[in-house]
């Protein structure tokens, strides 16, 4: 049978991460930065902040909520793996997977706030 840890410091056996998950977890976190900052040029010329007319506004925002949608998936891709062997990352990983899901979450609740308040 194997052997329990003798002290809380060696951690629980069977919850190190699989090798390369700290590598997906930032390489998925960095995609998922790069959709949610892609989304906000066509979202500002979307919304007509841009002075522009005609087919590039009705255009504009289908593509920036398509590549929201897709930061918002990846950022799940993400944070799933992020929480499940949070024990055995390191901190910078642990940040890196859990930020894109909580920058969504807060610009969200700013925006639902904002609108609540207007």
């Amino acid at each position: 049978m194997a052997e329990s840890p003798s002290t809380p410091e060696e951690g629980r056996p069977g919850w190190t991460p699989p090798l390369g998950t700290s590598e997906r977890i930032r390489n998925r976190a960095i995609w998922a930065v790069a959709f949610f900052a892609a989304s906000i040029l066509p979202a500002i010329v979307g919304m007509g902040v841009a002075d522009l007319k005609g087919e590039g506004v009705a255009v504009a925002m289908p593509i920036a909520f398509g590549l929201w949608l897709i930061g918002a998936l990846i950022a799940l891709m993400a944070a799933f793996p992020t929480l499940r062997y949070w024990e055995g990352l390191p901190t910078q990983t642990k940040l890196l997977g859990a930020l894109p899901l909580l920058t969504v979450s807060l610009f969200l609740s700013a925006a639902l706030i904002g609108s609540l308040l207007a």
